[in-house]
């Protein structure tokens, strides 16, 4: 069983990482599921996640929506997110929105100070943001063009809301933050009625993608992640999950043949060294913390 405490998971904070990274390397796998589905991108967001709230009921049981504030906005952003995500891979390369989704320590830094007071910010957290938008900068400089830099400003965008609905979930660490997956599900579900009934019927193969993205894509990695970021302050939860922009574009490389331009590989990479390089400070520094408060 997944529940177990008040919280609604195993207090384990080795749990609670392997959680992220095996969602992660699930998550990954979107980008190319996306780009099998040759349908409209509302109602690819749509199915997707009204797979994915079965997939949860069967792995926690039926939801409990509570309606609280936390639970509303972490809802709402996190299905924005799924959206702005899918709009984003139909609009530009996969490498680029999962890479650019990824800016949201950005926002988890700095929202963090007013909504997560207890999780402090330091000089490693600002090097990374520093980084972070240099890597951005190159995104936008790759390709010019309107249709290109609509889909990065998409991609960008889902990296607020992802950073938004990822603080209020970890404000629910005494709750079950998988609830609020649940609802965000059905809120996307919803608003993409109208668009899957006007989409027509997928082909076989994009149905059979609608089905892996439901359930391993999206319905698994959401107790993953629920679970996950009870455990670990938000931040490090977001840098975690770095494993998805690695290896998404690689699938989508092997398997599609959309090779990322060398502009992206740079501003990818200045982007994961930087977030790497502020996980390994930050480690450190609480070892360091913790061994002083033993002595």
């Amino acid at each position: 069983m997944f529940w177990h405490n008040k919280s609604g998971f195993r207090d384990s904070r080795g749990l609670s990482i392997a959680s992220l990274v095996l969602c992660a390397f699930l998550w990954s796998s979107g980008g190319v599921l996306i780009k099998l589905v040759d349908w409209d991108p509302f109602a690819i967001a749509g199915i997707r996640s009204i797979i994915g709230f079965i997939t949860m009921i069967v792995l926690v049981g039926l939801p409990r929506f509570t309606f609280s504030f936390s639970q509303i906005t972490a809802a709402v952003c996190y299905s924005a997110t799924m959206i702005l995500f899918m709009f984003a891979n139909k609009t530009t390369t996969a490498a680029n929105a999962i890479l650019l989704q990824y800016t949201q320590p950005i926002y988890i830094v700095i929202l963090g100070k007013w909504l997560l007071p207890d999780e402090k910010t330091g000089l490693s957290d600002w090097i990374a943001i520093t980084g972070i938008f240099c890597g951005m900068v190159l995104f936008f400089l790759d390709d010019l063009s309107f249709q290109a830099n609509l889909g990065n400003i998409l991609a960008a965008i889902s990296g607020l809301t992802y950073a938004i609905s990822a603080i209020f979930i970890r404000r629910q660490k005494n709750e079950r933050p998988a609830d609020s997956f649940m609802l965000a599900h059905l809120i996307t579900f919803i608003f993409s009625v109208y668009f899957i009934i006007r989409g027509g019927m997928p082909s076989l193969t994009g149905i059979a993608g609608l089905l892996l993205l439901g359930i391993f894509q999206t319905g698994i990695p959401s107790v993953l992640y629920a679970r996950g970021v009870s455990g670990v302050p938000a931040i490090t939860a977001s840098l975690i999950t770095m494993l998805e922009p690695i290896m998404s574009p690689v699938w989508v490389a092997l398997f599609i043949g959309e090779i990322p331009s060398v502009r992206t590989l740079i501003g990818g990479g200045i982007i994961l060294v930087s977030v790497t390089v502020r996980t390994i400070f930050k480690e450190r520094r609480e070892k360091n913390i913790k061994t002083a408060q033993k002595v």
